[in-house]
């Protein structure tokens, strides 16, 4: 019976977030600028357990999500990127993009250090209490997006109660985030003078990023190549780091040596598969967990804020335009859909650069936030 009941609340959800997410109404828009409709994928099936009194956390949804849909939902996303599109970026946004991420994935291991130095429990409360757990994770969120958060969690073991406080927080700093770098995007000119930076903003044509191929065709060749490559994966490597790895360089080849592969179909079904993972990831949550330290909260502050800085410093040194280190900055922490928004509030040509930074991210947040785990074990 709770198998049934889990796939129930499972689709519903799943239905109600899509649904959301088309809503046009002020009110509803106003709210999910500030509660994201994923952020509902996690907690309308969290709910329903916590006032049912139901324990949903052992039905077969679990190990489906885990050996199906996730690597389903990182071989889609690493398959959307084009790498010789990217070309028309240029070198310098990438290195100010990088040099972002670089910081997103490094700083949180010097800020629990330098934790443990000025506050007498820094050590207990990151590292015996293992709240570093909770750091990964958003070092997925900021740089990759919900998959990259998603695959994190698992490798690293963050606890249902912890990740959904990193998830709130996340959230609530990514939105405040947001309505800062619509504000500073719109000084780049201001400061571009303040630093005598004199480069002008470059043309593009948009139409040399769009895809060739969206027939059904197209289609039917992508959801066999995903779906055998999947299957094939999951036969022959069965650790789960592995199996990410794996999936991750073999999406990236399907995605460009592939003539006929449909990279925004890709994109689509992939947001479809993260709303459904949180969904599934909800019917295990218990909302009695939900708190974070102050230290925590101070740490992811002070993460964000250095995060820019660093990037201003590095335009400066390449001389770039300083409306690419808003845009920078929300390729990294906003993802496909707030970065090139940001960058609208500024020059409407630059919006496809921002999509494939954006895109840029998704791919790489997950081998970010691995070397964020790798980094917290020299500790």
């Amino acid at each position: 019976m709770d198998q049934w009941i889990a796939l129930i609340v499972v689709a519903f959800t799943v239905v109600a977030v899509l649904w959301l997410n088309k809503q046009k109404a002020a009110w509803i828009q106003a709210l999910l600028n500030w509660f994201p409709a994923i952020l509902f994928a996690y907690v309308i099936p969290a709910a329903v357990t916590h006032t049912t009194g139901l324990d949903l956390s052992g039905v077969f949804l679990h190990s489906l999500s885990r050996n199906w849909i996730i690597p389903f939902a990182i071989l889609t996303v690493m398959s959307a990127l084009s790498i010789p599109q990217l070309k028309m970026v240029g070198a310098r946004p990438i290195i100010l993009f990088v040099s972002g991420s670089f910081v997103i994935a490094t700083l949180p291991v010097i800020l629990v250090l330098l934790a443990q130095f000025v506050m007498p429990s820094g050590h207990d409360l990151f590292i015996t209490q293992e709240y570093w757990k909770g750091l990964v994770p958003i070092v997925g969120g900021w740089i990759g997006g919900s998959t990259s958060q998603l695959v994190l969690k698992e490798l690293v073991g963050t606890p249902e109660s912890l990740f959904l406080s990193v998830l709130v927080l996340d959230n609530i700093l990514v939105n405040i985030w947001t309505i800062l770098m619509f504000q500073f995007i719109k000084r780049s000119d201001q400061l571009n003078r303040f630093f005598g930076i004199t480069e002008k903003i470059p043309d593009f044509v948009a139409d040399e990023i769009k895809p060739n191929s969206r027939t059904v065709g197209s289609i039917i060749i992508t959801v066999s190549a995903i779906i055998l490559v999947t299957v094939l994966t999951n036969w022959l490597v069965h650790d789960f780091l592995w199996r990410v790895i794996t999936l991750s360089i073999v999406g990236l080849m399907l995605g460009n040596f592939i003539s006929r592969w449909n990279h925004p179909f890709v994109l689509k079904v992939g947001g479809i598969l993260i709303i459904l993972i949180m969904a599934i990831l909800g019917l295990k949550l218990d909302f009695s967990g939900l708190s974070l330290p102050i230290p925590f909260v101070i740490v992811a502050m002070i993460w964000i804020v250095a995060h820019y800085i660093f990037m201003m410093i590095v335009a400066k040194i390449l001389r770039l335009h300083m409306a690419w280190v808003p845009i920078a900055s929300m390729a990294n922490l906003g993802g496909i859909s707030t970065a090139p928004a940001v960058t609208a509030a500024y020059n409407e040509e630059w919006m496809p650069h921002a999509i494939l930074l954006a895109i840029l991210s998704m791919v790489s947040g997950t081998a970010w936030g691995m070397f964020t785990i790798y980094l917290f074990g020299l500790l």
